[in-house]
């Protein structure tokens, strides 16, 4: 049996994407860290993969995560808004699977009933949510991109071993397997 997992969450985005950290001993867990990566600032939509995929893979070459959990992307109004978010969370999953980290993708309702029990949670109540179950004084980040990040590992450590409605992948091979029609 493993003592100590680690498990890197991430919340892709175009303006600011949410990463946390968090590692399970016997059940327990810790924050390691959360970050964000303000991406507002780059010029084009290229440059902002560029440093998604730069960013995912320096904080699994620092951390070493044993897993890496993301939030899947919403159908909102917007279709190259969700085009854009998807690419996101492509890029952010080409790094896990670039390092071999087996990955899991979980609804942003699943996210917030795990931490909530409110699928409808708003992004202020998960992190309050947050803040009580891994027992933090103040929040470390005034961006709830952040938090949402750190979110989504706390919903993979919570739904570990009852994993119904998710998609895992442990690799390239298992990736393509399971999404036969994304092979030209």
């Amino acid at each position: 049996m493993i003592s100590e997992k680690i498990i890197l969450g991430i919340d892709p985005g175009t303006a600011i994407m949410g990463f946390g950290l968090i590692s399970v001993t016997k059940g327990k867990m810790e924050m390691i860290s959360i970050h964000e990566l303000i991406l507002k600032k780059y010029p084009n939509h290229e440059t902002k993969l560029k440093y998604i995929f730069d960013k995912t893979l320096a904080l699994i070459d620092e951390f070493h995560p044993d897993e890496v959990a993301l939030e899947a992307p919403f159908y909102g109004k917007n279709v190259q808004s969700m085009l854009k978010l998807g690419r996101a969370q492509g890029v952010a999953m080409a790094a896990s699977l670039y390092r071999n980290i087996p990955i899991t993708e979980y609804s942003p309702k699943k996210i917030k009933m795990a931490i909530t029990g409110n699928g409808n949670a708003s992004k202020e109540q998960v992190a309050g949510m947050l803040q009580n179950l891994l027992k933090l004084k103040e929040f470390p980040t005034k961006y709830l991109d952040a938090s949402d990040g750190l979110a989504v590992a706390v919903c993979h450590h919570f739904n570990s071993g009852t994993l119904t409605d998710t998609k895992s992948y442990s690799g390239w091979e298992s990736f393509l397997k399971q999404n036969p029609d994304r092979l030209k």
